[in-house]
């Protein structure tokens, strides 16, 4: 682990850090991680591409959802699955509405037929608490998304979605330790910089 110190207090200091941001600065992370996520080869060459709603000082991608929908891609956002402790994707519209979920983060209200799995996207820009430019991730601690893309651990080939990272610069750190459970990102974009996972 990075610096010596333990997951929980990583994740507590990095947490600590990105809402300690101001609400300008926020924009101008936001506005630079739009165009940087705009350049990518990855993002304009995806049809379908997952998302999330920013909240706890999460660095915001509205500007990139937004600009999506103007380029007439489909929008998703993780909603949690009934039963699992797992995710699916629902349609995310400009006129969606929206529910709290049982962690009080919104989720659009679609009829399941409309829901689709990780491995039907082509790219997943995914929230994080802290990273490595190898594309090690801390989450929040649930898993979610590691039980959900655990199925790419067996892959070699035909590996669907791309994983994106999206941060503030001030979430890195020089190396995490990569744990079984783990699944590696693709890349990290911030505000800043797109890394390449090594």
């Amino acid at each position: 682990m990075s610096d010596g110190i333990s997951t929980a207090q990583l994740r507590q200091q990095k947490r600590t850090l990105r809402r300690s941001l101001s609400i300008a600065e926020q924009q101008n992370h936001s506005r630079l991680l739009c165009q940087n996520v705009k350049a990518s080869r990855r993002y304009m060459s995806s049809q379908r591409i997952a998302c999330y709603l920013a909240n706890d000082g999460e660095i915001n991608p509205q500007q990139l959802v937004e600009h999506a929908w103007f380029m007439n891609k489909t929008v998703y956002l993780p909603i949690l699955a009934p039963f699992r402790h797992s995710l699916y994707f629902a349609p995310y519209k400009v006129d969606s509405r929206m529910k709290l979920n049982r962690f009080k983060i919104p989720e659009p209200v679609c009829h399941p037929s409309e829901w689709i799995s990780a491995r039907q996207l082509d790219l997943l820009l995914l929230p994080l608490v802290a990273f490595d430019p190898a594309g090690n991730r801390v989450g929040m601690g649930g898993g979610f998304y590691d039980r959900t893309l655990a199925y790419l651990q067996h892959r070699k080939h035909w590996r669907k979605p791309i994983l994106a990272g999206l941060a503030h610069e001030i979430q890195k750190v020089d190396h995490l330790d990569r744990q079984n459970w783990d699944v590696p990102l693709d890349y990290i974009i911030t505000e800043k910089q797109r890394y390449t996972a090594k």
